[in-house]
């Protein structure tokens, strides 16, 4: 017999840890049974260690003492789909269920490429599906889960309704995995739960004489994977998710929880939660008190609940919208290419003022001295005091001013489509002035007295704060608009050449490069050992911040182009596929 504890792991003693405790009691009377019973319990261990899937729980440990045995795994909040099925009314609706099945595919894909050795799980079934908090599905219970070998025969291991006909002779194959995860969309959408009724007998109760709601389409997806034979079902898991994808594109299921048609077994990345707007995602969010800001293409500011990804508010302008939004006292500031500098509440959306400048407003808005400083595309860089909303001064230059300041001391520095880099003082005088060779569009960062930024001339330029003379520039493949950071000793930046760059802050000499599959179109964001970035082939990176090497990557349907936000343990970024991701850091 068995349970499973919610405990506190007492390693971390000022930090709460929860784990999940599987208990296995040994009272077999023969050693034999009782060893057998342990050897099974390990290999279920010994399993769990080897894999790498957010859907499935990581383990962090396996002891025995005297007649009971323990696995120590990752706390899955949530609840099984057996408990979900039971508590209900009504059926499962088919366009969840379609989501869960193609999460559940991308399981089984990792399992049945498996390296070195495929894994066939064999016990799917409701009760070992859980479905978390983010309302992604986990699969639990690895005891009878079997490292693949296609001359294995053995007894019956399995559950009674959900085990294809093959399995009760002793065999299984991946189409064994198949065959019980169309036994459990059945049971999910008809109520009628398999281990009740006579064996393998699913064609005398199809699903939409019980359910009419669910689709023609999806019922024959269903009825293919319980085929009798083996040969007739699926091929594989791949080409079963390939129906589910096709079924839930037709119906538009994928724009509720698109990164899921995206996922492959390299790519296990999944949102916490995805939000659709109606036009691109351009610029960066901001985040504060649980709920992010972020503008888009279709003109609207929006407001999100930063955990649950729940529409709040949106406000309206003339333009669309790439500035990044900025919150003080309760304010939100942001700039418009309808030409317009807006205030609006934060907790209504409600608009207070609105400046007018004589161009699309494309820089984000810093703060300082009592004053909003951005740039304009009529070439000004404007001070609007923050409490009358009227221009205090502006700057004028010869190009469009799409990079966002970097203020510091009682100085502004910024770049413009002119190919000028200037540094001026707070009452909008110019304190000097570098030409590069073609325009900058990134944003500066200002450290140790040292001025940093990248150009579309292929140079990453560091000057003299103070005068603005050369201190070294180092070449890249091609120009960037991407945004430097910088961290300990290093300064961090990305290139239109596909890499990513760490060089030295004092020298330029190049420590690591990391190379993408196309322009690095996003600036990075340093979040605890990693840095994040993304890219015009809608590829969403995080690295090892010291070394260059790639965590995870998370792949949009759109160019990346704008700067991450990172909060609680989550990202937030957004995309040209309309979407904005929060993705676990």
């Amino acid at each position: 017999m068995g349970s499973v504890y919610r405990a506190r792991d007492l390693h971390f003693p000022n930090v709460v840890k929860l784990v999940a405790i599987k208990e296995m009691i040994n009272k077999a009377p023969d050693p034999q049974i009782r060893e057998t019973v342990i050897r099974n319990f390990e290999r279920e261990a010994n399993i769990l260690v080897t894999l790498n899937h957010p859907s499935i729980p990581k383990i962090f440990d396996f002891f025995s003492i005297e007649d009971r045995s323990y696995l120590v795994l990752e706390l899955i909040n949530g609840k099984d789909l057996e408990a979900i099925i039971r508590n209900s009314i009504d059926p499962i609706k088919e366009d969840q269920a379609l989501l869960w099945a193609i999460e559940v595919c991308d399981v089984l894909n990792y399992l049945h490429t498996h390296k070195p050795e495929p894994i066939i799980f064999r016990d799917i079934k409701p009760q070992n599906l859980m479905v978390n908090q983010q309302n992604h599905m986990v699969i639990v219970d690895f005891g009878i889960a079997k490292i693949f070998s296609n001359t294995q025969k053995g007894t019956m291991i399995g559950t009674e309704g959900y085990s294809p006909p093959e399995q009760y002779r002793g065999e299984a194959s991946f189409q064994t995995d198949i065959y019980a995860l169309g036994a459990t969309l059945h049971h999910i959408l008809t109520k009628r739960d398999p281990r009740l009724e006579a064996p393998f007998s699913f064609k005398d109760r199809p699903i939409r004489s019980i359910n009419p709601s669910v689709s023609e389409d999806f019922e024959a997806i269903i009825n293919t994977c319980l085929c009798y034979k083996p040969e007739d079902r699926y091929k594989d898991i791949k080409s079963l998710r390939e129906a589910l994808v096709i079924l839930a594109s037709k119906t538009g299921v994928l724009n509720k929880q698109i990164s899921i048609s995206r996922l492959t077994s390299e790519q296990a990345i999944k949102p916490v939660w995805v939000f659709k707007c109606e036009d691109e995602i351009r610029g960066s969010a901001t985040i504060l008190d649980d709920a992010v800001y972020v503008g888009a293409y279709d003109n609207n500011l929006y407001a999100i609940d930063a955990l649950k990804g729940q529409f709040i508010w949106k406000h309206a302008t003339d333009g669309a919208i790439i500035s990044k939004p900025l919150v003080i006292n309760r304010q939100i500031f942001f700039g418009s290419e309808d030409g317009s500098l807006y205030s609006v509440q934060t907790g209504t959306g409600k608009r207070i003022w609105q400046f007018q400048a004589g161009g699309a407003i494309r820089s984000s808005v810093r703060f300082a001295e009592g004053h909003l400083l951005f740039g304009c595309d009529d070439g000004n860089f404007y001070a609007v005091d923050i409490s009358t909303s009227k221009k205090s001064w502006a700057l004028h230059t010869e190009g469009a001013i799409r990079s966002t300041a970097f203020v510091t001391g009682d100085s502004i520095y910024f770049g413009n489509e002119s190919n000028e880099f200037l540094c001026a003082d707070f009452g909008g005088l110019v304190r000097w002035r570098f030409w590069a060779k073609r325009p900058i569009t990134s944003s500066a960062a200002v450290s140790d007295g040292v001025v940093y930024f990248t150009s579309q001339d292929a140079n990453c330029y560091a000057l003299d704060a103070k005068s603005g003379w050369v201190i070294w520039k180092f070449r890249m493949g091609k120009g960037s608009v991407s945004s430097p950071v910088f961290f300990d000793q290093y300064i961090y930046f990305g290139s239109a050449d596909g890499n990513f760059y760490c060089v030295e802050k004092t020298n330029a000499k190049e420590k690591w490069r990391f190379k993408t599959d196309h322009q690095v179109s996003g600036s990075p964001m340093i979040y605890k050992e990693s840095i994040y970035f993304g890219t015009a082939d809608g590829k969403f990176y995080c690295l090892d911040l010291k070394t260059g090497q790639k965590r995870w990557c998370f792949i949009s349907g759109g160019p990346i182009t704008g700067l991450p936000v990172v909060t609680n343990d989550l990202v937030y970024i957004g995309s040209a596929d309309h979407y904005l991701y929060a993705l676990v850091a």
